[in-house]
């Protein structure tokens, strides 16, 4: 299961002069119709082994072939993207396989490659979807691009509406009360079990299905820590099954997680202008995290930059230097500077936000952070 103490643990991975391989492959079948991730995969392999330093090839030669091994004998199993990390100087083998397709890369250096899989933590939380009416409900969960029921409360007994109009229509006022009485229950049972749910399942934010009325009448009922997490509500059928009750709600989450970006972003910008706990540009995000101020790291996610890594205590700098200030260690120059960045980072216990595409985060450096203090 993918999740930020997941990607923190292999985050820990800091073994001194190892090499990881880091594996992000587009196995979406809609995609490759033909099984083509195999050979994207083989050209990135034979790309690595032209382009290395024969010295590093030679070290990471078995964890290519176990990586590729892997997939040609696995290949039936994958979902849409497969994210596998490899180290046999490391003792590292991480598989996930999910259901939200990669950009195709392949990664080979001194530290396993987290970004991708950070940005799609960071796209793709967990929502729950109620989809209720006046004699049944249904609650889903949505997570990285895959949406699975969890359960259904079905209240049979609640008595149909008669038709007005002869001597029925005497009763109508009073059956119509007995008919909400049962709604009621039936509600009431359905926000019950909703609350029992989400006490165990983390779930971020919440959207309403179903038909008008008992959308409205169920909310009305929520307690308020529940009706602060609905987003949104949706008209769908009861009998909507789990692939179309995912793409009614998935254009929401999208909007919503733009929406969500881009008031981070303005946030981030406006308490860094006025020196409120908040930063802008590489080199200051680099002199927090060393000074473990970092609540939360957001970055571009094209964001990308070169720089120098302390070989002994793993300071990192933009800038040339001799010797450390930290510890006197020797420098070595990295083109994986937002990696390590985002690492440390997550060891020392930061959120991270990776934000897809806005002209204000580029405009200001393409990264920033929040401090602590």
């Amino acid at each position: 299961m993918l999740s930020i103490s997941e990607l923190k643990e292999i985050s820990s991975y800091n073994d001194k002069g190892a090499y990881y391989v880091s594996l992000y492959l587009n196995v979406d079948p809609l995609f490759n119709k033909k099984g083509d991730y195999i050979v994207h995969l083989k050209n990135m392999i034979k790309g690595s082994m032209e382009s290395l330093d024969k010295a590093i090839y030679k070290r990471v030669k078995e964890d290519l072939e176990k990586i590729e091994q892997h997939v040609l004998t696995n290949k039936r199993a994958f979902k849409k993207g497969l994210a596998v990390f490899s180290s046999k100087e490391a003792a590292l083998w991480k598989e996930y396989n999910l259901g939200v397709p990669f950009k195709n890369d392949l990664i080979i250096q001194k530290s396993v490659y987290v970004k991708p899989l950070m940005d799609i933590l960071d796209n793709y939380q967990r929502y729950g979807v109620l989809l209720v009416g006046k004699d049944a409900a249904r609650i889903f969960i949505v997570h990285l691009g895959e949406i699975v029921e969890y359960g259904e409360v079905q209240t049979p007994d609640i008595p149909g509406k008669h038709k007005k109009g002869a001597w029925f229509g005497l009763s109508q006022n009073h059956y119509e009360r007995h008919i909400n009485f049962h709604i009621g229950i039936h509600l009431k049972e359905v926000v019950e079990k909703l609350d029992n749910f989400l006490s165990r399942e983390y779930v971020g934010r919440l959207i309403l299905g179903g038909s008008e009325e008992a959308v409205s009448m169920v909310r009305s009922m929520l307690h308020k820590s529940i009706a602060d997490k609905i987003i949104a509500t949706v008209k769908l059928e009861m009998f909507a099954n789990s692939a179309e009750v995912l793409s009614k709600v998935e254009p929401i989450l999208s909007a919503y997680e733009k929406s969500k970006e881009d008031e981070t972003v303005k946030e981030l910008i406006v308490k860094a202008m006025k020196n409120e706990s908040a930063v802008l540009g590489i080199e200051n995000v680099l002199n927090a995290i060393q000074e473990q101020r970092v609540m939360k790291l957001v970055l571009a996610s094209s964001y990308k930059q070169k720089g120098f890594n302390c070989t002994t205590c793993g300071f990192l700098t933009t800038q040339f230097i001799n010797d450390c200030p930290y510890c006197k260690g020797n420098f070595e120059e990295v083109d994986y500077m937002v990696d390590l960045a985002v690492q440390k980072s997550i060891q020392q216990g930061a959120l991270i936000e990776v934000v897809s595409e806005n002209k204000s985060l580029s405009e200001a450096g393409g990264i920033g952070a929040f401090l602590r203090f």
